[in-house]
């Protein structure tokens, strides 16, 4: 996000305590954590440090203050996020986002999302996610009748690439330092077959997205997929909440399995970390999971080198 006033910003940040404070309890670590992280990374107000100084902001206080900008779906999206930092879904915290939605005329398909699933429809919201997520992967409508798993896995018996496979099995003789190389030892350290193998993921998805993992230097823990998927919603900004960063956080904070590829755990939502990688994600100078985007074109490349170029920032190390 571009630099905001501080009046701006204060409010927002002041609508996202209020989402904290919505669920009855005190103030969390993850609250406080989320807030102080999105005041440094997303909205440039590094000299904050006690969330106990943003002002009480209701939501016709928060129209108030954004009356003439466009920073009203970002500033929901970000009290979204707030509504599940703690790892559940509280239904007191989403009506409270809600209530700035509404009051901000935001309408986006997340939020109904979010509602469905806190009001118990549960199978309606995690196939809501999945079409939204394919439909940004693949670029095209995904339809009900279409079957997810067999477009994730298409190389089964007779449909298997040698070729493809040992085109990216030949990385592994380029430079240790190039974007090439570690790609492969991504793969080969994680155990994963190469697009073309009858065991492996689509090369639509797996080529792009494991190549946003090496650029941004994010593992494949809960902590780590997370990460790169909200790095992966603002460099790819389509359908980035109900297709990237919602169905992530429900599969690996929420523990709540989306399909038999993706696994599930609880709590690996790293709340100062997770806006950071928003901030990097917005930053980078290209879109890996563009149409026109080519792996080969990367390959023979320095990765620091590259990562340089494209205004890729340092992360944080793990926990």
């Amino acid at each position: 996000m571009r630099p905001v006033d501080h009046q701006r910003s204060d409010a927002i940040l002041g609508a996202m305590r209020q989402i904290a404070l919505a669920g009855g309890g005190p103030i969390t670590y993850a609250d406080t954590a989320s807030i102080l992280a999105a005041a440094h990374y997303l909205l440039r107000r590094p000299g904050l440090a006690d969330i106990d100084t943003l002002p009480a902001v209701d939501p016709a206080d928060l129209v108030a203050a954004l009356k003439g900008t466009d920073l009203a779906a970002e500033a929901v999206k970000y009290l979204a996020v707030m509504a599940m930092v703690d790892g559940r879904l509280d239904r007191k915290k989403i009506a409270h986002v809600l209530g700035y939605a509404r009051a901000l005329d935001v309408e986006e398909g997340y939020l109904t999302e979010i509602v469905e699933a806190a009001s118990g429809h549960m199978a309606w919201s995690l196939a809501d996610m999945t079409r939204q997520n394919m439909e940004s992967i693949t670029g095209k409508p995904w339809g009900k009748e279409q079957d997810v798993m067999a477009w994730l896995m298409p190389y089964a018996g007779a449909n298997a690439m040698p070729e493809l496979a040992g085109r990216y099995e030949a990385l592994g003789r380029l430079p240790d330092a190039s974007f090439g190389k570690t790609l492969w030892s991504f793969y080969k350290k994680n155990g994963y077959a190469f697009p073309g193998h009858p065991a492996a993921l689509n090369e639509r998805f797996a080529t792009p997205h494991d190549s946003t993992h090496v650029i941004s230097g994010y593992d494949t823990s809960a902590r780590g997929e997370i990460l790169v998927s909200t790095f992966t919603a603002a460099m790819h900004p389509v359908n980035p909440m109900a297709g990237h960063i919602l169905p992530v956080i429900f599969s690996w904070h929420l523990d709540i399995k989306i399909n038999d590829v993706a696994k599930s755990t609880a709590g690996g939502l790293d709340p100062e970390e997770f806006w950071h990688a928003w901030a990097r994600g917005g930053e980078i100078g290209t879109d890996i999971f563009a149409d026109g985007w080519q792996v080969w074109d990367w390959v023979g490349r320095d990765l620091e080198e590259l990562r340089a170029e494209l205004g890729v920032l340092p992360g944080h190390n793990p926990r």
